[in-house]
């Protein structure tokens, strides 16, 4: 279908074909080229902390964050129970065990008001993520882990640029992840970095990433501890780089296309958005939607399936982590009840969401969803 609308696609509308173009001609397109240090120079300065450490994708870099805090077997970590299962999947890496909160119904991000409550002499870390690039309320996480005593990690995989009372996500906690595969908002078609105020956590993250190798010494093929091979390569941060330097300008397409959908959608009964905080910047990773079908005469699954026969893409949202099999088998305690998530699964889909959007596409998807309602 020639007007087929994916759900998100990347806009490598910068310098992207001269620098890989410049690595290939070079040869340098393993993780020793120099464009490897200039993106994880440039991102974490765009973050507004001082280290950042490039790795092959947001799980792994996830992974590489708890690792670096010794986080590890008998230790609880609490999660949302409305996020991308890798946040979880990564602390199960580490023989931890994941704990989860429910989501807040407004912005749906964790919901800061039920946190303490999950914390036990085990609890070692808190990890909000920031859904959809709604950052979340780091004021009161903030203060919850100062009180106890836990380190934060940030799960800023779909929030870059994004800010919460001026400040960038990744620069509130002890560390923090970011991804760039190909449908975020800066993207290295695979790709993640892990960024961090604190010299000794960001000399952990280069040891471990590179199969704990001495870093900056000479190479010896003797090694101390369990390491990863986690390297981003140069042909990836050569990208990485080139969409560093427009973060601000697809940030600004994503925030405008999301402007444009509540604008066509207002009249719309039954469409429930995302909430943003009076103190926050949303990004908008992902436009999505929570269908009301009391108000809007139609379930979700009824206006997806006419949205497909439209050429319209869409994508369902995550269930929650206490539905999840593998981590039922894992260990993980599912027996509480996560309304507010529960929810969002039921009822929410993501409408297509590239910065690459025009307004004639945006009307088209609003016209299709309004002309559906009962």
């Amino acid at each position: 279908m020639s007007d087929f609308i994916p759900v998100c696609e990347p806009l490598l509308g910068g310098n992207e074909v001269k620098y890989v173009t410049e690595a290939v001609q070079t040869g340098w397109i393993s993780s020793s080229g120099k464009y490897v240090t200039q993106f994880e120079e440039a991102f974490a300065s765009y973050c507004g902390v001082k280290y950042g450490v490039a790795v092959c994708n947001g799980t792994v870099a996830i992974h590489l964050a708890l690792a670096a805090l010794g986080i590890g077997k008998g230790d609880e970590v609490i999660i949302p129970a409305f996020t991308m299962i890798a946040t979880a999947f990564a602390v199960c890496y580490t023989g931890a065990t994941p704990v989860f909160v429910d989501a807040d119904k407004e912005t749906w991000n964790i919901d800061a008001s039920r946190i303490e409550e999950k914390i036990t002499t085990r609890t070692k870390a808190i990890i909000p993520v920031h859904i959809f690039g709604n950052p979340c309320d780091m004021d009161a996480i903030c203060a919850i882990a100062k009180k106890h005593n836990l380190y934060i990690i940030e799960d800023a995989a779909e929030a870059h640029g994004a800010e919460f009372s001026g400040k960038k996500t990744g620069s509130f906690s002890d560390i923090a992840s970011f991804s760039f595969f190909a449908n975020k908002n800066l993207t290295t078609g695979e790709g993640g970095m892990v960024v961090t105020g604190n010299e000794e956590n960001y000399k952990k993250c280069r040891y471990f990433k590179n199969m704990c190798f001495p870093v900056d010494a000479p190479r010896v093929y003797s090694h101390d501890n369990i390491g990863f091979n986690y390297r981003m390569s140069n042909l990836h941060a050569a990208i990485g780089l080139a969409q560093t330097e427009r973060a601000d300008d697809y940030r600004t397409m994503r925030i405008h296309n999301a402007e444009l959908y509540k604008k066509y959608l207002s009249d719309c009964k039954g469409i429930i958005f995302q909430k943003n905080q009076a103190n926050a910047l949303n990004v908008h990773w992902m436009n999505a939607i929570v269908i009301n079908p009391r108000e809007y005469g139609r379930t979700k699954d009824e206006l997806i399936a006419h949205l497909k026969e439209n050429g319209i893409d869409t994508r369902l949202l995550f269930v929650s982590m206490s539905r999840q099999k593998s981590l039922k088998e894992f260990g993980c305690d599912c027996s509480g009840e996560y309304p507010v998530t529960d929810w969002l699964s039921e009822n929410g889909f993501y409408l297509p969401s590239a910065s690459s959007l025009t307004e004639e596409q945006i009307k088209r998807i609003c016209n299709v969803i309004k002309g559906f309602s009962k």
